[in-house]
Formats: C-alpha cells, structure tokens, sequence
C-alpha cells in the first residue's frame, strides 16, 4: 500500500519510510505538503511530512516506537497527529521544523489523538480519555491548553475530526441519549450541534468542513443493510445524501460510501465508492454544485407516498435546513405539503 497525491496529470506514488507500505491523510492548500503515516525499516509506523523537494521524512516520535500523521496547515509548515510515548500510552501532537514534536497532553486519561487544525496552525481538534475514561473531543490552542468541547445531551462520548480554516467551527461525531452516533457541528456560541440522520438511518458522522465552516460532508449508515452513504450538510438544505443528488453521474449499482474533505471554498468534495463499472472500491472527486436532490414526496424512502410522509412533513412544518423541505427552498412549507398530497398513494 503506497501514500499518493492525485492531481488531473494522475496519480503520484509518494514512496516510503524504509517498509513499503504508506499512507496519506492530508495536504496543505497548494497540495505541496503532504502528511500521514508510513513504514520505518523496522516496520514500525511513523508520522511523514512530504515535498515535491524532500520526498517523505520521518517526523519521529514522542519517546515511544510509533506516530501517525493526520493533518497539515494550510501553508504546510504545522502538522498534527499522534504518538507513542516511553513508558506506554499515546498523546496528540502538533509538529513544526522548529519545535519538533509537541505533546499535547489529555484531559486526563491515559491516551489523545489529533485529527484536525487551523489554517494558521495554532487550533488542534481530536480526541482525548477525560478522567473518567470516556472518549472527549477536544479543542487545544497554546493560550488555553486541551479543552473539552462536550457531548450531545445524554450522551458520553465525542471525537472531533476537523475544523475550520479560521478555528471557529469544529465538525466530527458524538453519541446521544439513545446510544447512537450522530455527526455534529460546534462552535463557542452554539454548542454541539446535532445533524441528525437521513430517513431509514441510524448513525451519521462529520468528516470535514469548509474554510468558512459552511459546509460539512461525511456518512451516515442504512438501518436496513448497514451501508454507509455519503452525505452533505448546510444550513440551508441540512443533512442530504449525495447519492440522491448525483444520481445521473453514478453507473448502476455505483455508491459514493463517505465524504473525507472538502476543499476551502466547498467547491470540491472527494471521498471514497463502490464504482460498478470496474467492481472496486475507488476514491472519487466530486464538484458539488447542487444543492438538493429532485423533489421526492417520498419523504421516508420507504417506496410509498402515505400517512407516514404527509405527517413528517406537518410536524416539521417551519423549520429550516431539514429533508423534509422536498422542493429545497429553504423551509418546510405549504409548497412541499402539497408535493406530497399531489402524489399521495404513488408506489403505495
């Protein structure tokens, strides 16, 4: 398995650290840098920072045997991830050609890990065991340390995968009062808010955001099979599944799994699918110009335009950014209370 960095002239294999196998997680803005994990020449994992320039160096450790790299700057001069430390555990780290690598710490377990950070490099989001042992999303900047960011009401757990160009908005996952994962977007006034899921699924997670935090892109997994779909969120359409809205580009039998980035103007979502014309799982590049699906009275997805979808639609009638807004204008309204009527019994 070899780290690559894709552009339209195709794909570059970025080579290793000693062992064949790498992997790239990340790219600064220009796509000169690029970070993630390899291989040493006694197969131990180790953080990478790549150049067209330098090739692939070894970032090195925090005392232990292993890293791995997980993102970069913008400009590409701060990388983040995590290690192991001497004596046993791992901690998130924010790496520089100055300072090395920096350990982070926790908020009071024994283990953290560093997904995201700012487009300056001074904001770090992950991961980190809070004195109770439960799994905390975490905020870190030099002024105020590793900070938790909370959890969803009832639920334990969150992690936080990525953040926004200017560190105001932080995206990833949390479980609710129920036990389920639920993709979340925060910020300091807000709080932790949950993006719910699609009709007919349970759990959803937030992979990446757009530089003005905007836009958010990940998956959500199908109660009935367990497959995951991709998904993008705004405010204005909310929680919508890009298999629906790209339909027409997808061959037959083809699903766009989960959304891994988003580029800083939004403009460009890539991730990985199932494309059926070659019968592999395959990374894919999408330009999201859309913003919803065609209108689908079948608010549910069960295949029948009945009492089930009518009442969705009255219960969530006024409210914003949600997919029970079937013509996508904003707002549950008359408008999409009469697209189900009109098509009531349809498929029934």
């Amino acid at each position: 398995m070899r780290a690559v960095r894709w552009t339209t002239a195709g794909v570059q294999d970025l080579g290793s650290l000693g062992s064949p196998d790498s992997r790239a997680f990340a790219a600064s803005a220009n796509g000169q840098v690029v970070v993630g994990t390899g291989f040493d020449s006694q197969v131990f994992n180790k953080a990478f920072r790549w150049t067209p320039s330098t090739g692939m160096q070894n970032l090195g450790t925090l005392g232990g045997l292993e890293s791995w790299g997980e993102a970069v700057s913008a400009n590409g001069n701060v990388v983040v991830g995590a290690s192991s430390i001497a004596g046993g555990g791992i901690r998130a780290f924010r790496w520089t050609a100055s300072t090395g690598m920096e350990n982070l710490g926790t908020l009071g377990g024994g283990m953290s890990w560093a997904y995201g950070v700012s487009a300056d490099g001074t904001i770090v989001v992950g991961w980190s065991y809070n004195n109770a042992g439960r799994m905390r999303a975490f905020r870190w900047s030099a002024s105020t340390g590793m900070q938790e960011i909370g959890t969803l009401p009832g639920g334990n757990a969150s992690n936080a995968w990525d953040i926004s160009a200017n560190g105001q908005v932080i995206v990833g996952d949390a479980n609710n009062a129920e036990g389920k994962w639920r993709a979340f977007r925060w910020t300091a006034s807000s709080g932790m808010q949950d993006l719910g899921v699609l009709p007919g699924f349970d759990d959803s997670a937030a992979y990446a955001v757009s530089g003005d935090g905007s836009k958010v892109v990940g998956r959500v997994r199908e109660r009935a099979t367990g497959r995951w779909r991709a998904v993008r969120w705004t405010a204005q359409t909310g929680l919508r599944d890009l298999n629906r809205i790209y339909a027409d580009l997808l061959s037959n039998g083809s699903i766009l799994y989960a959304a891994f980035g988003v580029s800083q103007d939004g403009r460009y979502i890539v991730g990985v699918g199932y494309n059926a014309s070659t019968g592999r799982d395959q990374a894919f590049l999408l330009e999201d110009t859309r913003l919803c699906p065609p209108a689908d009275p079948d608010v549910d997805g069960n295949g029948c335009v009945d009492d089930a979808d009518l009442l969705a639609v009255l219960f969530a009638f006024g409210q914003h950014g949600t997919f029970e807004d079937i013509n996508c204008d904003g707002v549950v309204d008359d408008a999409d209370l009469l697209q189900v009527l009109f098509a009531f019994g349809q498929g029934c």
